[in-house]
């Protein structure tokens, strides 16, 4: 049966939409028209369900800039969720370790169904960062090196069915194009590790590395980013060694639970 056809199933999509889009925001939170636009949702329809999620808690709005964030209820439902699925206390030090050794800002990222979520950011000591990461962002797998690490890794029949049915270029340019991924892919495979050279912002490059679950699937990924001449050629291959050691041990700890 078609989900949509389901009682109620249109306005879970709906709601759930503005929730991941709302999660994606910045700390100030995002106004009604930017959350429709984003969500192909019309503007009143969005404002009706936001507001029926705040009576609920599930939403907050900003009396001064009527910004919609995320609201209390769910922190309070995460803290439940966290103690069978949060594995970020585990990845936290793996994280500052990475952005210690470096001096780049490292991250953790989960993925969720066709999406990394990014879950930790620990800066480095170098003074000049690249913003494309924080806590909450989500990129497309395939798209930046946290999503191109767990991609690379996934079953070829899955990893295959969707570039197939995936368009990134239209987001993301050319660059992205199922061809270009497909070499990237290889390219990961090969050393192990991904490199985004500067694909989403000019000058911003980042590298990755996935890690397992206890069954060998790509679940998450550690990842480095920082401006180009940080990461250059002769630099790879140091900073490739020090993300496939901390997944490995984090894959490792991860089984053993």
């Amino acid at each position: 049966m078609d989900e949509m056809r389901t009682p109620g199933a249109q306005v879970v999509a709906r709601v759930t939409a503005l929730l991941r889009e709302l999660s994606t925001t910045m700390p100030e939170g995002v106004g009604t028209t930017a959350l429709a636009t984003a969500t192909a949702i019309s503007r009143p329809t969005a404002h009706r369900l936001l507001s029926a999620l705040a009576e609920q808690g599930f939403v907050d709005r900003d009396t001064r800039t009527g910004n919609w964030l995320l609201g209390p209820e769910l922190f309070l439902m995460g803290t439940v969720a966290a103690e069978r699925y949060d594995v970020t206390e585990i990845a936290r030090e793996h994280v500052a370790a990475l952005a210690d050794a470096t001096g780049e800002s490292a991250f953790f990222s989960v993925r969720r169904g066709s999406e990394t979520v990014c879950l930790v950011r620990q800066d480095g000591s170098f003074p000049i960062r690249s913003f494309v990461l924080h806590e909450g962002k989500r990129f497309p797998l395939g798209v930046a090196s946290a999503g191109l690490a767990i991609l690379s890794y996934l079953p070829a029949a899955t990893a295959e069915r969707y570039l197939t049915e995936t368009d990134l270029t239209g987001e993301f340019g050319d660059a992205h194009s199922t061809d270009a991924l497909r070499a990237r892919i290889a390219a990961t495979r090969d050393t192990g590790y991904a490199v985004n050279p500067a694909l989403i912002v000019p000058g911003s490059w980042g590298m990755g590395a996935a890690v397992f679950t206890a069954t060998g699937q790509p679940a998450w990924a550690l990842s480095l980013t920082g401006t180009e001449h940080r990461f250059a050629a002769e630099r790879q291959p140091e900073l490739g060694r020090l993300l496939l050691d901390h997944a490995h041990r984090l894959t490792e700890r991860l089984a053993r639970g």
